[in-house]
């Protein structure tokens, strides 16, 4: 009988695989892939740094990047999920990892789940998780910047000791897993702190929890209103902390006001960390100027402008209305909006719908996916809004032509709620909006 490692050829097989290979999606818990992690060997030398939270760990990662990249410093990226392809989960030089790379380190950690005739059973993120770990550890890196998938305490993430830990806004968010309240979330997420390590907790309001865990610890914490600050005007910004300050800076190119306070966690890590990482102004500047990340309120210009956003929960949908609020005025608001199952929808309508004209819900391709007629129906029992519209459609690309066949060219389209929302739209490349009826120049 052929083994896996002989009929699995494709990074698609290697996926479907690790799909097979657990009974539970998620399954938290450090003892199966800290043993297959020590049979492989995985282990770094330079720098890492490890971001948990609710929402921004992701624009967190990519400014870090950015102003690493800018410094020249070789540079490993984990993210996760990913929006179309795998591949972005790793970027190494800012570059997603090839799948050539992938499909090797993908057949190491088999190799290491099934040695001495005992299998380790894996989950998917937990096999995925130890492949790239594999490559980033082969790939001569001057700093390896890893984002927790769930929680931090007992995520697969957490295997590798930091030398930094960023921890970002914390609520609600996956409390089946996690706990029922930010105090309880964010003790899991306080999980990631070590002993006489930094600690940068970027959340101006965090839970008692992970304050006190620092102390529990003994680790350096660096505390927004505390030991850094930011302040600015319309033009620019300015950030100090701990003896030092940079003033006069740009705003990051990530929009949105909620990415100021990622920047400023993003700034005190960088400093907690100087003397092994050292970064010029300059490179602080155009790190900050240059950074890209889609899908984090991502406007496409065009007729009708078009607002990419992964907002999947209350949290997060709040900081995207105040930004959609930002932008001016709009005669009609198109929404096109998918979400998982398990994710408080009532709360996340509620929040946007006084800004949503029209409705296009959304099935999505993942079993845990709300269905579209679950999602209006939700809608419906809250809605009060005599002239706004909803209706249901199979998939995000059906739901955009059917919104762009309805706008005018001076409305916007938004999409958001998932992952796989955003995934849906961006999976031929970025759409450029030009509304059908707009007249011919």
């Amino acid at each position: 009988m052929k083994t896996p490692i002989e009929t699995q050829k494709t990074l698609s097989d290697w996926l479907a695989h690790c799909e097979q290979l657990h009974p539970v999606t998620i399954d938290l818990g450090l003892e199966r892939v800290r043993l297959v992690a020590e049979r492989m060997q995985i282990r770094f030398d330079c720098p890492v740094i490890t971001v948990a939270g609710t929402n921004g760990k992701g624009s967190t990662c990519v400014m870090l990047e950015s102003i690493l990249l800018q410094a020249g410093y070789r540079t490993g990226v984990y993210t996760s999920p990913h929006l179309v392809r795998f591949e972005e989960r790793l970027r190494l030089l800012g570059e997603p990892v090839d799948a050539a790379q992938l499909i090797a380190a993908f057949e190491s950690v088999e190799r290491a789940r099934c040695q001495d005739d005992v299998e380790v059973s894996l989950t998917y993120f937990e096999f995925s998780t130890l492949a790239i770990l594999d490559v980033m550890s082969r790939s001569g890196l001057d700093v390896v910047i890893l984002e927790v998938g769930l929680g931090g305490r007992l995520d697969a993430v957490n295997i590798i000791e930091p030398d930094c830990a960023i921890i970002t806004s914390i609520d609600l968010d996956h409390m089946a897993l996690l706990g029922p309240d930010r105090e309880s979330i964010g003790y899991e997420k306080a999980g990631i702190m070590r002993t006489g390590r930094p600690v940068v907790v970027s959340d101006p309001v965090p839970p008692q929890s992970v304050l006190d865990r620092a102390l529990e610890v003994g680790a350096d914490l660096w505390q927004v209103g505390r030991d850094f600050n930011v302040s600015g005007d319309r033009q620019q910004w300015a950030w100090a902390g701990r003896g030092r300050r940079y003033s006069g800076m740009a705003y990051p190119a990530l929009l949105g006001a909620n990415q100021l306070v990622n920047a400023a966690g993003v700034l005190a890590a960088l400093m907690a960390l100087r003397e092994r990482l050292p970064v010029t102004a300059q490179a602080v500047r155009n790190g900050f100027a240059f950074v890209e990340l889609p899908g984090r309120f991502q406007i496409v210009p065009g007729q009708p402008a078009l607002v990419l956003d992964v907002a999947h929960n209350p949290h997060a949908v709040a900081a995207l209305t105040a930004n959609l609020d930002a932008m001016g005025y709009f005669p009609t608001t198109h929404a096109i909006f998918g979400a998982m199952a398990d994710k408080d929808v009532a709360l996340m309508l509620a929040r946007i719908n006084p800004l949503v004209d029209k409705w296009y819900f959304t099935d999505l391709p993942t079993p845990r996916a709300e269905s579209a007629n679950a999602l209006l129906l939700q809608w419906q029992a809250q809605n009060t809004r005599k002239d706004a519209s909803a209706a249901v459609y199979a998939d995000p690309q059906q739901a955009l032509q059917a919104a762009i066949s309805a706008a005018d060219p001076t409305d916007r389209i938004i999409v958001f709620g998932s992952f796989y929302t955003v995934g849906g739209i961006l999976k031929d490349g970025v759409p450029r909006l030009d509304a059908q009826h707009l007249p011919s120049r």
